[in-house]
């Protein structure tokens, strides 16, 4: 299958990986064209603009938030302009429910297919193929998608035949990931400050009630304060936590803890801490977040 990548960061260039070692005939594009340099080394062809990359049967984006979605899809030379009719944009990207209603609607008025699939999963398991997949679009083509998926991924969740249903999952699946982030992070300092090892207190919590990947990995990542280099930066948490609020503020659903989330995120930007892992909000109760200091020259 003729696949477009738009969007080479850490994510986009592990599920690019994947999609190329499968066999497809990849072209891809990123604005710094550097980023593409490995894909292309291993057989990618390298698109010089959005509208190359979008002359394609599927054009995968995975863009860091709602701005950068909204200039390559609707943008004068964007996806939208350059899709064939029948062609499909698949977004893995994590942006608002209403950035992707927009792109829906707009996808559907030139007869192309939208279908939201955002991700749960960092770098490692998007270059192993592990990543989970969220969903929303038509059922026709889903089908059409699923085995490029099932590449990208260990397991695909159908939620909705509205796309931006998916986006909704995505948001509070993030929500639900920075709490436990932020409850680790404030009952590590608690028992530390306790005289209690927190990598003692960790294993505990792991080899008993809590025996789940999300405290094994970001349980360690906070008891080692193994903030770098950044998986998901801590400027994407915040932006998520944004979004969360917004849809919960337009569905009228009261989120008192997303607030406090959110507030740790501006916390740890103001204190210059925004491209650090998201993972180092669970450093602030302790005092110990090491904050990203420039090389010396």
């Amino acid at each position: 299958m003729q696949i477009g990548f738009v969007g080479l960061g850490r994510m986009g260039t592990g599920m690019a990986a994947r999609l190329l070692g499968a066999g497809h005939a990849l072209v891809v594009f990123n604005r710094h064209a550097d980023k593409a340099q490995p894909l292309v080394a291993q057989g990618a062809a390298l698109a010089h603009s959005v509208a190359d990359a979008s002359a394609a049967d599927v054009v995968f984006t995975m863009l860091s938030d709602d701005r950068a979605a909204e200039e390559v899809v609707l943008g004068a030379d964007g996806v939208l302009q350059h899709l064939r009719a029948g062609a499909i944009h698949v977004s893995c990207s994590t942006i608002s429910v209403e950035c992707s209603r927009v792109l829906a609607e707009a996808h559907a008025q030139r007869g192309q297919g939208y279908v939201a699939a955002p991700v749960f999963g960092r770098p490692d398991a998007a270059a192993a193929g592990r990543l989970f997949l969220v969903a929303g679009g038509a059922a026709q083509h889903i089908t059409r998608l699923q085995p490029l998926f099932d590449v990208i991924g260990q397991k695909t969740f159908v939620i909705s035949t509205t796309p931006q249903s998916a986006n909704l999952v995505k948001l509070s699946g993030n929500f639900l990931l920075a709490s436990v982030i932020e409850s680790l992070g404030e009952a590590m300092a608690l028992v530390e400050k306790g005289g209690v090892d927190r990598h003692q207190y960790l294993e505990l919590l792991v080899s008993s009630l809590f025996d789940v990947p999300v405290y094994r990995n970001y349980g360690a990542m906070v008891a080692e304060q193994r903030f770098e280099p950044a998986g998901f930066a801590a400027r994407l948490g915040q932006k998520d936590l944004r979004l969360v609020l917004a849809a919960a503020d337009e569905l009228s659903v009261p989120l008192p803890f997303a607030s406090v989330l959110r507030d740790r995120f501006l916390e740890l930007a103001a204190a210059g801490g925004g491209d650090l892992d998201w993972s180092a909000i669970g450093g602030l109760a302790s005092g110990k977040t090491a904050l990203h200091r420039e090389p010396t020259p």
